[in-house]
């Protein structure tokens, strides 16, 4: 995949069976069911769709990823199956919804601060700029913020020693759809620094004082990409695809830490999810090799389905993803699920038409 290519995913449609569906639903001939939601988590929804068809190739699942906010509105409106969150769902939300609603963590990663600085080193020989840069915690807030605006201020140098930074504005990107990353960013920007806190706070939308947006992950990738000076935040997958650099940043600990496997499950293991709603957040770890962003991403069901036939393929469908879907999360870029977490999406779904 070059460089400049952004992974796409408008519309996800896979024919998927349900061969496994048990006793008075096997003469099903076809059945389609429509989800939509998180950007955040769908490069792993259209591997999990392909690997799921080869095995079932007789119902229908389209998918589109339009963002965690629309996702939960087409949820509340009974317009979709299912939807996909990144930050779960609010009381107030699952509120409106009158069948109920299920919310059952499916996946897991990291948002990451990915920037553009490749093309000024290129050109400048005396430019010499890593492929992670250490982000002090103070010093990203302010880049977000609007404070520091050039890519060679001292803070950014004081931090990467050995470091030519270029003489060079700094170019914010940021979403301009309700998003569920844009949320995880801005819960933990509110936990570190009250500055944020008091102007801004946490939301799917804030009032950015800086910067120029792009929709999905996929449109603050592309803009990353083409701006020179760019720094934006994304999934990690969707910089991993696009081959661009990301921060180091600096955790509680004062270490700076990136988004390895390893460092993201630390983060995830001191999150404890309740067994009423499984929806649980920690916007500033303590451990001392933790990444500091991280996140769960959510698929959202009905807790009643008029037709009780999408309701077993939906639950046949999890639990082939909990298990054997899994095994796709690291390839990709996300973290598979603990056992811990596995079964208690397990004992959810099973609630799913009772």
């Amino acid at each position: 995949m070059s460089a400049r290519r952004v992974y796409l995913l408008p519309l996800i449609a896979v024919s998927l069976s349900i061969a496994s569906c048990t006793g008075d639903h096997r003469n099903i001939k076809h059945i389609s069911l429509v989800g939509a939601g998180a950007s955040f988590p769908a490069p792993l929804y259209e591997r999990w769709l392909s690997d799921y068809n080869q095995k079932n190739p007789n119902v229908e699942i389209n998918y589109q990823a339009i963002g965690s906010s629309a996702g939960v509105q087409q949820l509340i409106e009974g317009t979709v199956d299912f939807a996909a969150s990144d930050v779960g769902i609010t009381s107030e939300q699952a509120a409106k919804i009158k069948r109920g609603v299920i919310a059952l963590p499916i996946t897991a990663g990291s948002i990451v601060l990915a920037y553009n600085l490749r093309q000024v080193a290129q050109q400048s020989p005396q430019v010499n700029v890593p492929n992670t840069l250490r982000l002090p915690r103070q010093v990203y807030v302010d880049i977000f913020l609007g404070k520091i605006t050039n890519w060679n201020h001292p803070t950014i140098a004081v931090a990467n020693p050995g470091v030519s930074l270029p003489n060079l504005p700094i170019q914010v990107v940021h979403r301009t759809d309700g998003s569920g990353t844009t949320s995880v960013l801005t819960q933990h920007l509110s936990a570190i620094s009250p500055e944020w806190k008091r102007k801004l706070g946490a939301g799917k939308s804030v009032a950015w004082q800086v910067g120029i947006g792009g929709k999905g992950n996929e449109g603050v990738t592309a803009l990353i990409q083409q701006i020179p000076g760019a720094i934006g935040y994304v999934e990690y997958v969707y910089a991993k695809q696009n081959k661009l650099p990301v921060a180091a940043l600096e955790n509680k600990s004062g270490n700076y830490i990136t988004p390895t496997p390893k460092s993201v499950a630390q983060t995830l293991e001191a999150v404890k999810l309740p067994d009423n709603n499984l929806i649980a957040f920690i916007t500033d770890p303590t451990d001392a090799q933790s990444y500091p962003v991280v996140t769960y991403s959510w698929l959202l069901t009905y807790h009643q389905y008029p037709n009780r036939v999408k309701a077993q393929v939906l639950k046949n469908f999890v639990d082939w993803v909990v298990i054997e879907g899994q095994k796709s999360s690291l390839e990709l870029g996300y973290i598979p699920l603990s056992k811990k977490v596995v079964l208690q999406v397990q004992s959810a779904v099973n609630k799913i038409a009772e």
